[in-house]
C-alpha cells in the first residue's frame, strides 16, 4: 500500500501538539516576519511520526543495504563508536571550557594523534582539519611552510598522477602550485619514465594515492618517493585508501612525507550525509614544525623527566606541574596557522579513536586483510563478465569497465540504476577518468560471502540481461519510489519544494 502524503491526509482543524495558555501578556510579532498563508498541513501527530518514518525507509543506507561505493569506504559503523562519541562527558563539555575542565577529553585526543602517527609510521599529527580534502590543504601548506622555511621558494609545481583523487590537482591549485599529471604505465603504476621528464628545482613535491584510485598498490612506490626526493620535493599521501594498509604497511616507511587520515572512512565515522567528516594529517619529524596551531601536546611531568634522564622513579616522591598535564599548544613559531574554528570534528574524532582502542594492532591488521580479500573476491567472480582494465590482484577495491555491455547499447549507468532493483546502492561510476566506463566497487570488510555473492549474482544477472534485453535494463529502476530521473536538470535545477494542488491532491 502506498503511503499518503500528509497534504492528502490534511483535514481542517485537526492538529498534532497541543500548547499550554499564555501565561504571559501577548505580544504582536514584528511587522514582515509573518505570511499572511502559511499552507501547512493540518494533521495528527502520529500522521507525522508515520510519514517521516516512511520517509526514512525509503533511503539507501550502511545500516539497511549493501553499499559498495568505491573511493568511499562504506563500511558499517558499530553502534559502541556512537554510544562512545554520545557519553555525557564528551559530548556536553563546551569547546570555551579551561583546559583543566576538560583534561579526560584532552587526552583522548592526545592518544588519537600518538595511534594515527604510528598508524602512518609518521611522529607527529593534527586532528584539526574537517575531512579529507581539508586534510590535503593543511597537508600542501606545510609543503610550502617547509620550503619557504629553507629559502626555496622557485619550487612552483606539484606532481599529481593520473590515478589520483580528483580533489588532490584542486588542493594544490588553492594552495597556489601549479599542477603537472604524471601519466600511468600499462600496468596502473606512476609511470617512471614521464615522472623523470617532470623532476627539476621547480618541483614541490607530488601527491599520490596509494593504493590508486585504481584500487591497486604501485609496485614502484619506494622508487617513484625515491626520485622525487631526490628533486627535493616532498611527499604527499592521499590516504583515503588506508583501508587497505593497516597494521601491514606504514607510508612513512616507504617514504612519505605526509599522509592524512579520512576518519569517515578508514575508522567508521558517518559518511557524507551521515554526519560531518573527520581528519587527522600526520607528517614525518622534520615536519612538525609546521603543524597548524593549536597542537594538542602533552606536558612532561617531573617524575616522568627523572625516569627519562635514568633516575629512580620511586627515589622521592612524584611532583607535578601544577599546570594541566594536556594542553593545547600555541607556541610553534613556524606552524602554518590554525586551519578551522576550534580543534577538528570532535564527536567524530571520537568514534575513530573508540574504533582504533576497541579493534586493537591485530584487529585493525585484520580488517585491511578482509577488505583486500572482499575485494578480490568480487574481482574473481566477475572478472569473465565485465573487463578488467589492469589484470592483477586489486587491494581495497576493484575496479572494472563496462566498455563490452557498452558496445550492446547498456551503459555502466545503466547498469548501476538496474542494481537499485535488487536493493543494492549503485557502486562508484565513471571514476576513475582514466578508465572507459568505469565500475569501482568497494566491499569493506565488513560484508559477509553471503552479500558479496548476492551482489555477484546480481551483477552477473544483469550483464546476462544488457545482451539478451537491454530495453529492461534502460528503464531501470523499477522497484523504487522514483524511475530515471533527468540527473543534469536535477542537479542544475533542482526542485526544492514540493505544494499541493488546489484541491489539496499533488
Amino acid at each position: 500500500m502506498t503511503q499518503p502524503l500528509l497534504f492528502e491526509l490534511s483535514s481542517p482543524g485537526r492538529t498534532g501538539v497541543s500548547l499550554p495558555a499564555l501565561d504571559v501578556p501577548e505580544s504582536p510579532l514584528p511587522d514582515g516576519f509573518v505570511r499572511a498563508e502559511l499552507p501547512l498541513p493540518e494533521v495528527s501527530e502520529v500522521d507525522v511520526v508515520r510519514h517521516f518514518t516512511h520517509l526514512s525507509t525509503l533511503n539507501f543506507s550502511v545500516d539497511t543495504v549493501f553499499y559498495p561505493l568505491g573511493s568511499c569506504t562504506m563500511k558499517y559503523n558499530p553502534k559502541i563508536n556512537d554510544l562512545v562519541a554520545g557519553m555525557a562527558g564528551l559530548a556536553m563539555i563546551h569547546p570555551y571550557q579551561d583546559e583543566r575542565t576538560v583534561q579526560g577529553a584532552l587526552r583522548l585526543l592526545y592518544e588519537l594523534q600518538q595511534s594515527l602517527a604510528e598508524i602512518a609510521g609518521m611522529s607527529g599529527c593534527t586532528l584539526q582539519p574537517a575531512a579529507g580534502a581539508h586534510g590535503e590543504l593543511t597537508g600542501v601548506l606545510m609543503i610550502r611552510g617547509y620550503h619557504v622555511a629553507n629559502g626555496d621558494t622557485k619550487r612552483k609545481k606539484i606532481l599529481v598522477p593520473d590515478s589520483a583523487h580528483g580533489t588532490n590537482p584542486a588542493t594544490a591549485a588553492m594552495v597556489g602550485y601549479s599542477v603537472v599529471a604524471v601519466k600511468g604505465d600499462v600496468n596502473g603504476n606512476v609511470d617512471l619514465d614521464d615522472l623523470k621528464k617532470h623532476l627539476d628545482d621547480s618541483v614541490a613535491g607530488l601527491m599520490i594515492t596509494n593504493p590508486s584510485t585504481l584500487g591497486l598498490f604501485d609496485q614502484n612506490i619506494e622508487e617513484v618517493n625515491r626520485l622525487v626526493h631526490e628533486a627535493g620535493g616532498l611527499i604527499y599521501g592521499d590516504g583515503a585508501n588506508m583501508n587497505a594498509l593497516l597494521g601491514i604497511c606504514k607510508p612513512g616507511e616507504l617514504g612519505f612525507d605526509i599522509l592524512h587520515f579520512n576518519l569517515h572512512k578508514t575508522f567508521t565515522v558517518p559518511h557524507g550525509g551521515g554526519g560531518p567528516g573527520a581528519c587527522g594529517t600526520t607528517v614525518v619529524e622534520r615536519l612538525e614544525p609546521f603543524l597548524p596551531v593549536p597542537l594538542v601536546a602533552k606536558r612532561v611531568t617531573s617524575d616522568e623527566g627523572r625516569v627519562a634522564n635514568g633516575e629512580d622513579k620511586t627515589a622521592s616522591p612524584i611532583t607535578r606541574d601544577p599546570s594541566p598535564e594536556y594542553y593545547f599548544d600555541y607556541n610553534r613559531p613556524q606552524s602554518v596557522g590554525r586551519v578551522r574554528a576550534f580543534y577538528g570534528n570532535f564527536a567524530n574524532l571520537m568514534r575513530g579513536y573508540a574504533y582504533i582502542r576497541s579493534q586493537g594492532e591485530v584487529g585493525l591488521r585484520q580488517v585491511s586483510k578482509d577488505a583486500v580479500l572482499n575485494a578480490n573476491y568480487i574481482l574473481a567472480k566477475l572478472r569473465d563478465a565485465y573487463a578488467l582494465p589492469y589484470d592483477r590482484s586489486c587491494f581495497h577495491e576493484v575496479v572494472f569497465s563496462g566498455r563490452r555491455q557498452a558496445r550492446a547499447g547498456v551503459r555502466t549507468l545503466d547498469i548501476a540504476k538496474r542494481l537499485i532493483d535488487f536493493g543494492i546502492h549503485p557502486p562508484t561510476i565513471y571514476f576513475p577518468l582514466v578508465v572507459e566506463e568505469a565500475i569501482m566497487i568497494e566491499p569493506t570488510e565488513t560484508e559477509s560471502r553471503e552479500t558479496l555473492d548476492a551482489f555477484c549474482k546480481a551483477m552477473l544477472q544483469i550483464a546476462d540481461e544488457a545482451i539478451s534485453n537491454p530495453e529492461l535494463v534502460h528503464a531501470a529502476p523499477h522497484n523504487s519510489p522514483v524511475s530515471r530521473l533527468d540527473e543534469t536538470t536535477a542537479a542544475r535545477k533542482p526542485d526544492l519544494r514540493w505544494q499541493p494542488a488546489s484541491n489539496g491532491r499533488a
